[in-house]
């Protein structure tokens, strides 16, 4: 295959939901540009496949809530069906306890969260430790503070030990839904919606084109993929920090550049969703929501499309994510069915398909579903990256001021950095 140089004002590396969303902002003020993405779909760490019943599922990110503006107004614009998740009956706590001995330890780990969401994240007080060092140091009970570590390593797919307190206060804080994040979710897969904003580009976006290589030259930019180059005036490289990493610049990157996209590791997670004849769960007065202490980092909630597509989806997080990986698949299978039965009876083992989606590791994301800053004294490495090295920039969501890690900070970020780079095209 002959290889292809191409020119335009801006190239875009990544086609997750923060590329797409850039992309549109160039598009709408009549930018020229090219999209590229590694992988043959769109969508980044959102994603649908095939369950073995052929119905499409999501297989990545997920939900969303009424408090995530950007989010819900393209759902409705595209004219997509919200889901609200089923939450009635009975939450399970595992393991088992009396249902107000249960209510007790969820609000005391709750009070843990809030307490440490009390401290400013640049209190000299807190600097170096991690959140597991924190943890160590409080008095509360050690039935709660399981329960905090299986919410946050369950929430953030990252070992306590291994995440500086303040950057977890910091993405916190910038986390504010006031209902449940489970609120609803796409009908059609949240998928769909990275498709319809794909579909809108044309044959500016290339996809299976992986950007190996992106040179710094005198009045623009030159990106080097499998398939050709690329060269523009600026580029947008729209991918998590970690995978921004493994980029090769030339010349290098400013050292403090490259140290501040370096502290970055993306987190673990396996998602399973469980199909069954009925919503069994239902009928017993339970909502399908199921939170284990031990092990921590496990979650399952309800996710039936409606009364003919029963489901629940299996979230393993963390540090039990890794360990259950190197089950192999039927021994997951058996371990998983085998914590649902206990959970939810034994009606929970005779399902109609079971899917699984290991995101540890994955390729072109580095894992799920969000990179952490690993390293206590990296307080500046957001703002470094933001800065970038123009005529190079960057952006995700976990830059995002609102919502870092969900879909909602992704189409966030995607439209400050637009912004930003139409500002070099505008100065005022």
């Amino acid at each position: 295959m002959k290889r292809q140089t191409v020119r335009t004002d801006v190239a875009i590396a990544g086609a997750g939901f923060t590329g797409l969303s850039a992309a549109h902002e160039l598009n709408k003020a009549g930018i020229d540009f090219v999209l590229l993405e590694a992988r043959g779909r769109v969508g980044g760490r959102v994603e649908s496949k095939w369950n073995g019943l052929g119905e499409l599922i999501d297989s990545g990110g997920q939900f969303l809530c009424e408090d995530m503006p950007e989010l819900m107004a393209l759902v409705r614009t595209r004219g997509k069906t919200f889901v609200e998740t089923y939450v009635k009956g009975e939450v399970i706590a595992q393991p088992l306890t009396g249902e107000k001995e249960a209510e007790r330890i969820y609000y005391a780990s709750m009070a843990i969260r809030d307490r440490m969401n009390a401290i400013a994240p640049g209190d000299p007080t807190i600097a170096g430790l991690t959140v597991a060092a924190w943890l160590d140091r409080q008095n509360d009970p050690g039935e709660a503070k399981a329960a905090f570590r299986s919410m946050i390593e369950g929430l953030w797919c990252q070992a306590l030990e291994k995440l500086p307190l303040w950057h977890l206060i910091d993405n916190d804080c910038r986390i504010t839904n006031e209902v449940s994040e489970l609120q609803y979710f796409v009908h059609e897969t949240m998928q769909s919606l990275a498709d319809d904003l794909a579909e809108d580009l044309g044959d500016r976006l290339r996809l299976n084109t992986p950007v190996r290589t992106i040179e710094r030259r005198l009045g623009g930019i030159r990106l080097a993929s499998t398939t050709g180059s690329i060269t523009a005036r600026m580029a947008l490289i729209a991918m998590p920090p970690m995978m921004a990493s493994k980029l090769d610049f030339a010349p290098a990157l400013p050292v403090a550049l490259e140290k501040a996209l370096g502290v970055w590791q993306s987190g673990a997670v396996i998602k399973m969703q469980v199909r069954y004849p009925t919503a069994f769960w239902r009928a017993k007065g339970l909502s399908g929501m199921v939170m284990w202490r031990d092990p921590p980092a496990l979650f399952a909630c309800d996710v039936s499309k409606d009364g003919g597509h029963p489901a629940l989806v299996v979230f393993v997080g963390g540090p039990l994510a890794l360990r259950w990986r190197e089950l192999g698949d039927a021994a997951l299978r058996a371990e998983v069915t085998a914590r649902l039965k206990e959970a939810l009876g034994t009606d929970a083992g005779s399902f109609t398909d079971f899917s699984c989606r290991d995101w540890t590791d994955d390729r072109w994301s580095g894992g799920g579903y969000s990179d952490l800053i690993i390293d206590t004294s990296a307080t500046d490495a957001e703002q470094t990256i933001l800065a970038g090295a123009p005529p190079v920039y960057f952006a995700s969501s976990e830059l995002s001021p609102s919502f870092p890690g969900y879909v909602e900070g992704a189409i966030v970020a995607g439209r400050i950095a637009a912004q930003k780079i139409l500002s070099e095209f505008n100065p005022q």
